[in-house]
């Protein structure tokens, strides 16, 4: 496994005066109007784009049974970016390991790091739950959503907005589709950390069976891959990942009020290991950018029908356009839905971005930043990330934080 640098240069620190380093999302979305065919190709276009801008990373997401993404399989998309691009990391952001076995995982990382050695990063996602009567009994309810509180800011200005239920988009009929059609029929839910870790095991090659037997992935065993732990919260995965000593990226864009805690308690449980002697935190985040404020909240303006298509339980629908978001009359339930993801999307112009990246690279004292940004027009979407990297680079350094201060409150 690639070992990551245990130092870097931080903005306003003694390690240099360079912002840390900017990477990319890609959910492979689909526009109204459009196909799967075309976000494909979109994704391809975008990632060279990336390349030549700067950015460090190019992370690929997995979804099922949406009408509106692409983005299904992260292995097949890596293949797809990483022979069309020379140099920027490739990655899964993230592989859901729900339905799928390490040895399954390793062999698909290990044909992709053969291919493209060294810039192949895999990203292991937690999901899925038991299926009610897999085992003739009936499966524990999904974990209690955090008790509600006000929205409040950082002292560095971050908003921390108030959580959302997530047990309404649990018991859904969508997703009761998804755990009949991705999950084996009468399967048990793996035991996260266990997974990961025997896929460490195979990539090192120690890896034994219960019985005792070495287990062999190749390829696989030996690659040079980064292995990230993915979560949305201070739960099993932000655990595993510093009780592991790997790289953690936590998931503001998708649960912006447990970001503080989910770096809290990654940090709280690391341990350094061969890959990292220190805790190494990448934030993700939702940015609209534009030449102005006002162009970028137009172009941003059907993010909150896209959300709300996702909470309501119906499904990321095709990305709406600027015309449709603005005919849709909205009802103050419909609103309440996608509050904290509307409110936590930085959008508006280079420089307004640029700040508010900033301000959350402050308040979680990130490593990296993880920018993910749809509009329904490619051409659109391309000239952000491209109008983000240029205001990025060009950006002072932030200002430094002095050791007392907490990097997470």
């Amino acid at each position: 496994m690639t070992e990551l640098p245990s130092d870097h240069a931080r903005p306003g620190t003694t390690g240099g005066e360079t912002p840390v380093p900017l990477s990319v999302l890609d959910l492979a979305p689909i526009s109204s109007g459009s196909t799967a065919a075309q976000a494909l190709r979109n994704t391809v276009d975008l990632a060279q784009r990336a390349e030549t801008a700067g950015y460090h990373r190019y992370w690929l997401a997995e979804h099922h049974l949406t009408t509106g993404v692409a983005g299904v399989s992260p292995a097949l998309l890596i293949q797809l970016v990483a022979a069309a691009t020379e140099r920027i990391r490739v990655g899964a952001g993230a592989v859901q390991l729900g339905h799928r076995t390490p040895l399954s995982v390793v062999e698909e990382f290990g044909l992709l790091d053969a291919l493209h050695p060294g810039r192949i990063d895999l990203g292991l996602g937690r999901s899925g739950f038991r299926k009610p009567g897999a085992t003739g009994q009936a499966a524990p309810p999904p974990a209690a959503a955090p008790k509600p509180t006000v929205p409040r800011y950082t002292p560095e200005g971050l908003l921390i907005p108030a959580p959302y239920d997530i047990s309404r988009l649990i018991g859904s009929p969508l997703f009761a589709r998804y755990t009949e059609l991705v999950q084996f029929p009468g399967a048990e839910l793996p035991d996260y950390r266990n997974q990961v870790e025997q896929i460490l095991a195979l990539i090192r090659g120690d890896h034994r069976t219960e019985g005792g037997l070495e287990a062999h992935a190749v390829p696989g065993e030996g690659a040079d891959l980064q292995v990230w732990i993915l979560g949305s919260s201070a739960g099993a995965s932000a655990r595993a990942a510093g009780a592991l000593g790997l790289p953690f990226a936590a998931n503001y864009h998708v649960s912006p009020a447990a970001v503080l805690e989910a770096v809290a308690a990654y940090r709280e449980a690391f341990k350094p290991s061969t890959v990292l002697d220190r805790p190494h935190v990448l934030v993700s985040a939702d940015v609209v950018v534009a030449e102005d404020d006002d162009t970028a909240r137009r172009l941003a303006s059907p993010y909150a029908l896209w959300v709300h298509s996702i909470r309501s339980g119906r499904g990321a629908i095709p990305f709406p356009t600027p015309e449709d978001a603005a005919a849709h009359v909205w009802t103050e339930e419909q609103r309440a839905l996608v509050d904290d993801r509307v409110r936590t999307q930085f959008t508006g112009s280079p420089q307004t971005v640029v700040e508010r990246l900033r301000v959350l690279q402050q308040a979680t004292d990130a490593d990296e930043l993880l920018v993910t940004t749809i509009t329904h027009d490619h051409q659109d979407r391309v000239r952000s990330f491209d109008l983000l990297a240029d205001a990025w680079r060009s950006a002072p350094a932030a200002r430094p934080r002095h050791p007392e201060e907490s990097p997470v409150r």
